[in-house]
């Protein structure tokens, strides 16, 4: 919807440090504007007109006395009912938007304001009379929120970069999360690349006052498991829940579109939302192009599908900008796929909708068969299998059959899986490779999470482990960056409060049944859409990276930044070179063990480092000359 920037702290020339701030973000709202300003705070704003397309819906918003000053990202789906609920109580309301319920809501219930909303949000309130700050982020983490605490001073905002134009934030590399990165594709914990800087975590809220920051975490799911409903009862009320969901994810005074690819998930969206149009990517390589079975399921139900053919020159050729987009560095090579997608909607319509949250509440990645599946094996005494896998690890060599296999089988399911589609590189294979060596890290981030759930199930662990990491740090963070880098809102229905308490009830056997995944989902989704799409395998967003590092200019490229200034600071060149090498004269391509993924992992860091740490400021990519 919108974009926010701001700080707390005395600083020169106020009022224009704010606008500089603000306009960093303008890609996040390019409809209006607006800012409040005292001798304590600042607060500014960028506009994405969606609901109350009036002037009167600019923020910054204020309660009835104009004591309390609101900015807020996002969309608040039960605002309806909350605004009735306040009327009654005597608030005045001078809007139809959503965002002024939550001005109200503060000065009716306080901090327990959060427990209320239903929606994807990151807000802030300036509490004049008290001189305190309120910041809380949504239950899922679809909506980002940075802040920094520096030289006396904080600052918040929708993105990083926007802190940048503060007179008071010292713009610092933070080395000691690269290690993490190369393991996770993404950092995996609330600190980011700029020293300093962290994102409040999903479902938490702070508090700052007289310089004093509280952090509370004010949600966290709790699956169950508990239900006892047949299938068929649980499968109707899927159908129910989620066509309610898309319902409430539709309320806009513009039009509303949906994301469409070949799987269940878009397909089951886009059916349920009765949009106009849909949206389609993909490329020119046979296997990595999802666009013909996504203009055939959309024939199929009557809908205009718009789908564009991404080249690789132009795939390469925007990777700058999008690291400037993203803040940081996220090596998902669908996330540059996401930007293209999000770009060709934006020419059309305001909002789409988005199949991103399905997997991890319904049981959807295929790797949650895997607790399931070689059940003989795993009755051998797990001493014997550790002791295989060590043997498989350091002895047979890369690539050979069933070398991955004992590897995993010989490490528990805390060992081995911290966050879907990672372990990109290995913790030896990334102290190997970066200068400074890698301390030991992933567990210290996937233990805590892992003992909170250690009496689940292996697969509602991974559940659980996906939704704090890969579903926060890389499929929200590319769908709202890119997104908001085209202004285009991504509402996300199945990460909605009543579709979690649903998921939450679900029983194993109505999550994964091996090899079949999303049982209960694809079962309401089989009732209204066909069989072939609502029973596909997942796929991913197929990106063709693996075959364009073979190609000499992608290949020359890569290798012109592995041998750069900035990697010879944090890795041995020498190594970087040698898996390029490899990679493109052919060796280690099978599906399972090239590195393609490592390659890009580096590769990706160094283009955003060079963005933000190699030339000065950046640049936003409208204000460049062409």
């Amino acid at each position: 919807m919108c974009g926010f920037a701001g700080f707390v702290g005395e600083v020169e020339n106020r009022e224009q440090v704010l606008v500089n701030m603000m306009n960093t973000i303008i890609h996040r709202g390019p409809d209006s504007e607006g800012r409040y300003v005292d001798e304590d705070a600042a607060l500014g704003f960028r506009r994405l007109s969606i609901i109350d397309l009036s002037a009167v819906g600019d923020q910054p918003l204020y309660n009835e006395e104009k004591s309390m000053v609101l900015v807020f990202n996002g969309e608040i789906y039960n605002y309806q009912e909350l605004r009735e609920e306040l009327i009654e109580e005597g608030h005045v309301f001078v809007s139809n938007t959503d965002s002024e319920t939550l001005v109200h809501g503060y000065e009716q219930w306080g901090e327990q304001l959060v427990n209320k909303l239903r929606g994807m949000y990151a807000f802030i309130i300036w509490d004049r009379k008290n001189k305190k700050l309120f910041a809380a982020r949504d239950i899922f983490g679809i909506k980002p929120l940075y802040y920094a605490q520096m030289n006396g001073s904080l600052l918040f905002g929708s993105e990083i970069k926007s802190f940048l134009e503060h007179p008071k934030f010292d713009k610092v590399f933070n080395e000691e999360v690269l290690g993490n990165y190369l393991s996770f594709q993404f950092v995996p914990t609330n600190e980011t690349f700029f020293k300093g800087v962290f994102s409040l975590q999903p479902g938490h809220y702070f508090t700052y006052e007289n310089g004093k920051m509280e952090i509370v975490r004010y949600f966290e799911p709790h699956f169950t498991g508990d239900c006892q409903k047949s299938f068929e009862e649980v499968v109707d009320e899927v159908e129910r829940v989620m066509k309610e969901s898309v319902e409430k994810h539709k309320i806009s005074d513009v039009e509303v579109a949906s994301y469409l690819s070949s799987g269940v998930d878009s397909s089951y969206l886009t059916y349920l939302g009765q949009v106009d149009r849909t949206f389609t990517v993909g490329f020119d390589e046979g296997k990595y192009s999802e666009i013909q079975d996504a203009k055939d399921f959309a024939a199929s139900i009557q809908m205009k599908n718009d789908a564009k053919v991404i080249s690789p020159e132009e795939y390469w050729d925007k990777l700058s900008d999008i690291q400037y987009y993203m803040d940081e560095p996220v090596a998902d090579p669908a996330a540059v796929a996401l930007y293209f997608l999000s770009e060709e909607a934006s020419k059309k319509v305001k909002v789409v909708l988005s199949g991103e949250g399905s997997d991890e509440l319904f049981g959807g990645y295929n790797i949650y068969c895997e607790p399931l599946e070689h059940t003989g094996f795993n009755k051998i005494p797990f001493g014997i299998r550790k002791l295989l896998g060590k043997f498989a690890e350091y002895c047979l060599p890369r690539g050979m059959k069933g070398r991955g296999f004992l590897i995993r089988h010989g490490k528990t399911l805390e060992e081995r899986y911290f966050a879907n589609a990672t372990n990109i590189f290995t913790e030896r294979e990334a102290d190997k490779i970066l200068k400074k060596g890698c301390k030991p890290g992933i567990c210290k981030v996937t233990r805590p999470l892992y003992d909170r759930v250690k009496e689940k199930d292996a697969v509602t662990k991974m559940q659980y482990v996906d939704l704090h990491l890969w579903l926060v740090h890389d499929i929200l963070m590319k769908g709202d960056k890119m997104g908001m880098a085209n202004s285009l809102e991504v509402r996300v229905p199945f990460l909605d409060k009543k579709v979690l308490e649903l998921a939450q009830t679900l029983p194993l056997a109505y999550k994964v049944r091996a090899p079949k995944t999303k049982v209960a989902l694809r079962g309401a989704a089989e009732k209204v859409i066909q069989s072939k799409t609502a029973e596909k395998k997942k796929l991913g967003f197929p990106i063709p990276i693996r075959v364009w590092l073979k190609e000499e200019r992608y290949y020359n490229r890569v290798k012109e930044m592995f041998t750069s200034e900035a990697a010879k600071k944090f890795f041995h060149t020498d190594l970087l070179v040698k898996m390029l090498d490899d990679h493109k004269n052919g060796k280690n391509l099978n599906e399972k063990t090239d590195n393609s993924r490592k390659i890009w992992t580096v590769y990706i860091f160094l283009v955003w480092y060079d963005r933000f740490f190699g030339h000065g400021k950046p640049v936003h990519p409208a204000m460049h000359v062409r």
